[in-house]
Parts: structure tokens; C-alpha cells; sequence
């Protein structure tokens, strides 16, 4: 892993391969649980893929022209572009997405980061105490609006199961995305 001095945009578009890159902060308690994680991927996928560590107290530009809002950040670049980004801490699996992405130039499926069985419980647990809330308010005023939140908790425990969400995912995205002129 090395660090990106210099101009980062200009070193991107001219790096050969694909990179992968850190936008961490050595206060980052999230940063430094990825690291060694990072450190494997870049030994395994060396030679394919450079992987590069950029201090975010040291180059707050280039975060703020690529609209990181949140550390660490990891972003897969191929010929200078962005691939796939993931914020906060991720998992081996979710990592090697990152990097399968970066080698394929393509976003995959595989990219974003699953859900562990402790996130899906505690999603649920949430839906359920918002839910109960709601209810216990006979789902008046604002707790009809809890309710709906509670709906959103619920749905974000299995989004990523959901055969109808794949479904219509792919054409919400295309209506949402922003255009480039």
C-alpha cells in the first residue's frame, strides 16, 4: 500500500491498473479495524490491483471533490473513474467486492457488503419496537408515521433478499440517476 501524494486525480488517471483506495484518519477506530483486511487484499491482488492510503486531515480537497462525507471510505478506480465505493467499516467479503470490481470495471452485485446475521436482527428489533410503539399509540398522529418507520427498519433487514426490490432496483436507480450535462 503506498500513499497518494501529489495531484490524486492526475496519479489516478495515469495509474496503468486499477486502484483501490483508503480514505482514512489514524483517529478512525473503524479505519484501523479494515487495515489489515486492506493489507491481505493488496498482497493478494498485487501486480492486478495498487491499493492506496489517503490521510483524510491531510488532503480534505480531494474528499470534498469526491464527495466523501464519512471515513473510511474505500473507492475502486479503473482508467480514473469510480467503480464502487463503500463507507464505513467493511467486511473481508465486502472488500474483496471492492476489488473484484476494480479488476472487472464494472459494479457488481458482489461490490456491496452483505448484511451480517447481527445487522438483520438488530434491524428487525428496531421494526419491532418501533412497530410496538406505534401500535401501543393506536397509530395516531405522529405514531402513524413511526409505524412507517418501523416498515423501513423491516425492509432494510431484507432488501437485499428481495426478489421484487432486484426487480425494480435496476430502473429506480436509472430514474434517480443524475445526468451529466
Amino acid at each position: 500500500m503506498e500513499n497518494a501524494n501529489g495531484n490524486f486525480f492526475e496519479r489516478l488517471k495515469a495509474n496503468p491498473r486499477p486502484v483501490v483506495v483508503d480514505f482514512w484518519a489514524p483517529w478512525c477506530g473503524p479505519c484501523k479495524m479494515i487495515d489489515p483486511h486492506l493489507k491481505k487484499l493488496g498482497a493478494e491482488y498485487e501486480g492486478r490491483v495498487d491499493v492506496w492510503k489517503v490521510n483524510a486531515d491531510e488532503q480534505p480537497e480531494v474528499l470534498r471533490q469526491l464527495k466523501i462525507y464519512g471515513i473510511p471510505t474505500v473507492i475502486s478506480f479503473k482508467d480514473g473513474q469510480e467503480i464502487v465505493r463503500q463507507t464505513g467499516a467493511a467486511h473481508y467479503t465486502g472488500l474483496v467486492g471492492l476489488f473484484e470490481a476494480a479488476v472487472n470495471g464494472e459494479h457488481s452485485p458482489q461490490a456491496t457488503v452483505p448484511l451480517t446475521l447481527v445487522d438483520r436482527a438488530l434491524r428487525i428489533a428496531i421494526g419491532a419496537a418501533l412497530l410496538f410503539m406505534a401500535y401501543s399509540q393506536d397509530f395516531k398522529g405522529i405514531y402513524l408515521l413511526v409505524a412507517g418507520l418501523s416498515g423501513l427498519a423491516f425492509f432494510s433487514a431484507i432488501h437485499d433478499r428481495c426478489p421484487v426490490w432486484q426487480a425494480i432496483k435496476p430502473r429506480l436507480m436509472a430514474l434517480f440517476k443524475p445526468s451529466d450535462s
